[in-house]
């Protein structure tokens, strides 16, 4: 199992920064994330975890970048994919590239790709010397309808979040920020370019080729269909996932939100292989509009999705 350890040196001002150090062989990752990940020894003077810290096993979220808010559709809010998600296993998953055919695939491109558990670290110490912990302010930059970018760590702490609000938007502006504010923004944009080229921030070999990520459950968010103006004709499917449209999604909204696991998440998603994003399903007698979420690792069901919506 993983090892929470204490560096020599110190990070963030002069505090005692917490480096979460795995090793490759979680007790519950699966053979190829295993092989994947590597071996790396508990280093001496190892301590007991303190803070609010879960059970670490393969799917453990280490480090997120992921979005907030904005002014986009609720739908979108609960469907939204990270920008990057880093596990305890080595895994690193992102959104690969997307066609500009109309209409889209049913199913978003979602990609893995694995590091060692060494380089794990180096990410999660990036991290840290970026400035993701509890309690920073980075202000409220006068930017109307943006979104908020999220950076989640788990450090010996426990679990740090900060939030963006504007990241993109208000980059080399004052725009109401102070000057220390305008330099933690920097960082943590800094901390973005570096996840988003892994190659250049670990070295050259250090990241396994990307592959199709495979979720083991996949949500899916239902309103009742409507044919656009301007559309092309689809083909209706049967949904063989459960009932739509599912869990209300809040208050007013005319959506839902369903969730399959186990032989039902395969039915869907071989079912989706031949859909596209405006596919009428029909369920019960009824059709409907479905935007597919593929569940992460750490991701159980649309609750999951809803709390970071």
């Amino acid at each position: 199992m993983p090892t929470l350890t204490r560096p020599a040196r110190a990070l963030l001002g002069g505090a005692a920064a917490a480096t979460l150090l795995l090793t490759g062989a979680c007790a519950n990752s699966n053979s190829a994330a295993q092989g994947a990940a590597g071996s790396a020894s508990a280093t001496a003077g190892a301590v007991e975890p303190t803070g609010d810290i879960p059970e670490i096993t393969g799917s453990t979220l280490v480090l997120r970048v992921d979005y907030t808010g904005g002014f986009v559709t609720p739908a979108m809010l609960a469907t939204r994919i990270p920008m990057i998600s880093v596990y305890a296993d080595g895994r690193v998953i992102t959104e690969g590239p997307t066609t500009k055919q109309y209409p889209g695939p049913a199913l978003p491109n979602l990609q893995v790709q694995y590091v060692e558990a060494a380089d794990v670290n180096v990410l999660v110490e990036r991290a840290r010397s970026a400035g993701v912990q509890n309690g920073v302010d980075l202000g409220q930059p006068g930017v109307a309808d943006a979104q908020t970018t999220r950076f989640t760590l788990l450090t010996e702490q426990g679990v740090q979040t900060v939030e963006a609000y504007a990241l993109a938007e208000a980059a080399g502006a004052a725009n109401g920020l102070s000057a220390e504010q305008v330099r933690d923004r920097e960082l943590l944009s800094g901390l973005i370019i570096a996840l988003q080229d892994l190659e250049t921030t670990l070295g050259p070999g250090r990241v396994k080729e990307p592959a199709d990520y495979q979720p083991a459950a996949i949500a899916g968010v239902a309103m009742p269909f409507q044919q656009a103006e301007g559309d092309p004709a689809q083909t209706e499917k049967a949904w063989p996932g459960p009932a739509l449209p599912g869990t209300p999604l809040g208050e007013g909204l005319d959506m839902g939100c369903v969730s399959a696991e186990a032989q039902a998440a395969k039915d869907v998603l071989a079912a989706a292989e031949s859909a596209t994003a405006i596919t009428p399903w029909t369920s019960a007698g009824k059709k409907y509009t479905v935007q597919l979420r593929p569940l992460l690792p750490d991701e159980r069901d649309c609750d999951d999705l809803m709390k970071r919506a």
